[in-house]
């Protein structure tokens, strides 16, 4: 059995946060109407636009809470947080194309929400997955490139018993373990540090598990981890 930990190394830094979980098993993840995906990009695209009406990119609240965020611990220099870079390039008219039905779908939620989303393929990991302070020494290679760069020490990343998974917390993934077509059990989370909130993110987790089950059928399980409730079962 596979878990999916929350460690108190997080909590100590956010102890008011949550972490939304959505668990996928027996989906098709394979591409067969590229339109369809277009269409829900381009979509929650324009609607994104609203979170965006601080003329200064960085003090729109959605922005704002996670550079805050990202202060607290140590980062790669230039690192931010995936819905920064999702809507950076909003702001800057620059369209997303479509990677495969999951991570379509996981991206047209993040804009439309304005919150951090991501996955992983859940049968690439070694034992449980983490959500902690790195050691340091943690294998990490993501897209793009052929070498390991190992997160910082206290750097919060997602990690199992091979490496890093995910570095500053949802900054980019690692090439082991990302969705593509084959994938049949995935791991989607949604991240919250703004309690203000919560009724947008439970509802973001609510649309993310309706729209992978109408496109990609399989079962899907939403749950939110807190310092009150620090693991699930994944697998």
């Amino acid at each position: 059995m596979k878990k999916f930990v929350v460690e108190d190394d997080f909590w100590n830094l956010f102890p008011n946060a949550r972490i939304g979980v959505v668990v996928c098993h027996g989906i098709d993840n394979s591409v067969k109407d590229t339109e369809r995906y277009k269409e829900m990009i381009s979509s929650s695209e324009k609607e994104a636009l609203k979170y965006l009406s601080n003329a200064e990119f960085s003090s729109n609240e959605v922005i704002k809470v996670w550079r805050e965020a990202f202060q607290k611990f140590k980062t790669k220099k230039g690192a931010r947080s995936s819905i920064e870079a999702l809507l950076k390039r909003i702001h800057n008219g620059n369209n997303l194309g479509n990677i495969n039905p999951l991570v379509d779908i996981y991206n047209s939620v993040s804009l439309r929400y304005a919150l951090p989303c991501g996955g992983e393929d859940i049968d690439t990991f070694a034992g449980d997955i983490r959500l902690t302070k790195a050691v340091g020494n943690e294998d990490f290679v993501t897209l793009g490139s052929d070498k390991s760069e190992p997160p910082y020490e206290g750097e919060v990343v997602y990690k199992d018993d091979e490496g890093a998974i995910c570095r500053c917390w949802n900054w980019r993934e690692s090439v082991r373990t990302m969705l593509t077509e084959n994938t049949k059990n995935a791991f989607l989370c949604i991240e919250l540090v703004d309690e203000g909130r919560l009724t947008e993110f439970e509802s973001a987790l609510n649309d993310l598990a309706k729209a992978v089950q109408e496109n990609l059928g399989g079962a899907c399980k939403v749950s939110i981890l807190d310092s009150g409730n620090k693991e699930i079962s994944i697998m």
